[in-house]
């Protein structure tokens, strides 16, 4: 029988401690041989490779003494899988590991700066890979035994992302942009002639595939070397494109509204694969806050989905090189954790890694609502979560945390959220918004931020809260608002411009002085404001009226600040200095920073810690404040 009990002081499962003994799930690869299975755990601070045989059998650390990271921005492309040895990064250096035997190698000389995305060469002979040493970026190329330094390759451009050989190793793809461009602005796709040398291979003539400027993503040969295929943002939506190397033409393969390829805030993300015929790719189809994977023909014949229970959210897919036609990929859905599943050519599936041991039982966990409400007169989206939780029933109406995402060009989807069913099953409702400025409705909803930044994303965010409000859904007096990074900065607008609206904030490493940001944050978001602001100098005015930091003394809501000390995106210094106006001016508030942690907590302790700490701020100034 339920017990009756206040709201946002249930009991739940979704203990600190239990969300903080959650393994993340980065990446997964198969082996050039199709044998086997390897991908990414990372357990609390470390990053750990794993095996088994794709077919089933049992599992096997391979790095248990490496951390594997890569470091380029803000991470991924961790690793790479040969035929017999997987390629990975840890510590600034590039590894190599038999998948047999044997001990890690490294292959790059340490302090050489940051790596990631290793490529091999089909023959593997050669690995290419991203480098940066946070003023200059390339692609590298070291021999795979790591006998000689590796070399520059290619840069000329300001960043770059994704190498890969083409099948005959004739020639190497990336894609490339410039500054003030991010990845999802205007990105071109190259390709670079590979010319043999004695002990090296060093580039030749170098083209552009796609003439038009605008997003292009992953490229991807064939594996018999005929086809490019890539994703290229035409009008409002990006699609799966292919290009015939023998006639040189290129094929548009989707043309519906969705998006194929998502936001490249990391290096080594994967929505597409090729089947090992040649005649057919692997893709996620993403479109508002799920995403879904289908197989295409590129002679345009039917589109066939391929399903996992309970999946509403699928990343990095890969495919067997060889002809037992696997696909793997991680998936997850609003009551599924994050899975490593295997799906067979009998399309029977199969998972064969866990974010977590101790599952939640069904009964605690909340499924989304997608919504849309009108705010400034144009329709804004996001998901719901009422309050579950079967042990326990309450009066009047739930209190409510509006989750505002980082980026800001991003978006909160129905992937497994463990931080939203803390909330749910503690007897909170749930708003993910997804503001204007949010991926995974067309450009033209994703671009409508430029230049608005710390406007649209503040009125949404409160015309969100409001709606639930309108629609008797939750309790008017106690109005949480929470986000980190960019959704920090939105957290701090919104309580600098709407006093009152909210009973508290939570902001995680969020910005508070823009012009600190753009002077101290790093390269790869350093001119990222132009866009969202507009270029410095010209743009003083508009850095100055829209940081929270000269709006502090607007702040009266209770207000609960954490930070990681070593964050180099945000750094500490933003944090810090907010605080102290907060103090100054009597602000009830709450300041907590993590030795050792970046943007973003890794460390099981602090997760832990974290968790613990906002329950008892909300308790405090929340439900009973």
């Amino acid at each position: 029988m339920a017990v009756k009990k206040p709201f946002g002081v249930w009991d739940s499962p979704l203990t600190p401690k239990h969300l903080s003994g959650q393994k993340r799930l980065s990446d997964v690869q198969i082996s050039r041989d199709g044998r086997y299975l390897v991908w990414l755990e990372n357990r609390s601070s470390q990053g750990v490779l794993v095996m088994a045989p794709l077919q089933g059998g049992a599992p096997q650390d391979l790095t248990a003494a490496n951390s594997v990271r890569a470091r380029v921005g803000y991470g991924g492309g961790d690793f790479v899988v040969g035929l017999d040895s997987v390629y990975f990064v840890s510590e600034g250096q590039l590894w190599r590991k038999p998948l047999s035997s044997g001990v890690p190698r490294p292959i790059t000389p340490a302090g050489s700066g940051a790596i990631a995305s290793p490529a091999l060469s089909p023959d593997e002979r050669w690995v290419a890979y991203v480098y940066s040493d946070g003023q200059d970026d390339g692609i590298a190329v070291v021999d795979t035994l790591g006998q000689y330094w590796p070399q520059k390759f290619l840069s000329d451009h300001d960043f770059f992302m994704q190498p890969t050989f083409s099948p005959d190793g004739h020639e190497l793809t990336c894609v490339a942009w410039n500054h003030p461009n991010m990845p999802w602005d205007d990105t071109e796709l190259l390709t670079i002639e590979v010319i043999e040398r004695d002990l090296f291979i060093s580039p030749g003539v170098v083209s552009r595939v796609i003439a038009e400027p605008g997003l292009v993503f992953q490229p991807a040969y064939s594996p018999d070397g005929r086809y490019l295929a890539f994703a290229h943002e035409l009008d409002n939506w990006s699609q799966v494109m292919v290009k015939d190397r023998n006639t040189g033409d290129i094929k548009q393969l989707t043309f519906d509204d969705a998006e194929y390829s998502p936001p490249a805030w990391g290096q080594g993300e994967r929505s597409l694969g090729w089947m090992f015929d040649s005649r057919s790719l692997v893709v996620i189809r993403s479109q508002a806050a799920s995403s879904r994977c289908q197989i295409l023909p590129i002679d345009g014949g039917t589109h066939e989905a391929v399903d996992y229970p309970g999946a509403s959210y699928w990343a990095q897919i890969a495919t067997s090189p060889t002809g037992n036609g696997y696909i793997a990929g991680i998936v997850s859905g609003d009551t599924l954790t994050p899975q490593v599943v295997v799906i067979g050519p009998n399309k029977l599936s199969s998972a064969v890694a866990y974010t977590a041991s101790n599952e939640v039982a069904a009964d605690y966990l909340c499924v989304s609502q997608p919504i849309s409400w009108t705010s400034q007169g144009m329709t804004v989206h996001g998901l719901y979560y009422p309050p579950k939780n079967p042990d326990y029933v309450s009066d009047g109406r739930p209190p409510l945390v509006v989750l505002v995402h980082g980026g800001p060009t991003g978006h909160i989807s129905t992937a497994y959220n463990g931080q939203t069913q803390f909330f749910t099953s503690r007897g909170y409702a749930v708003l993910a918004v997804n503001y204007r400025g949010s991926t995974g409705y067309g450009r033209q909803y994703r671009k409508a931020l430029e230049g608005l930044w710390g406007v649209l994303d503040v009125e949404d965010a409160v015309s969100g809260a409001l709606f639930c409000v309108g629609q008797g859904w939750v309790n008017a007096h106690q109005l949480v608002i929470m986000g980190g990074s960019a959704g920090g900065y939105t957290v701090l607008k919104a309580l600098a411009d709407h006093p009152g609206i909210f009973k508290a904030g939570v902001s995680l490493f969020g910005v508070s002085n823009l012009f600190t940001l753009a002077a101290e944050t790093h390269k790869f978001e350093s001119r990222y404001l132009d866009s969202m602001l507009g270029p410095l100098p010209e743009s003083s005015a508009i850095y100055h009226d829209r940081s929270p930091i000269f709006l502090a003394d607007s702040i009266k809501d209770a207000l609960a600040v954490f930070q990681g000390d070593e964050d180099v995106v945000v750094p500490r210094n933003q944090a810090d200095s907010l605080v102290e106006i907060l103090k100054k001016n009597g602000v009830p508030h709450f300041y907590e920073v993590y030795p050792g942690e970046g943007h973003g907590w890794r460390g099981s302790h602090t997760i832990e810690r974290f968790y613990a700490s906002l329950q008892k701020f909300l308790i405090q100034y929340v439900i009973y404040g």
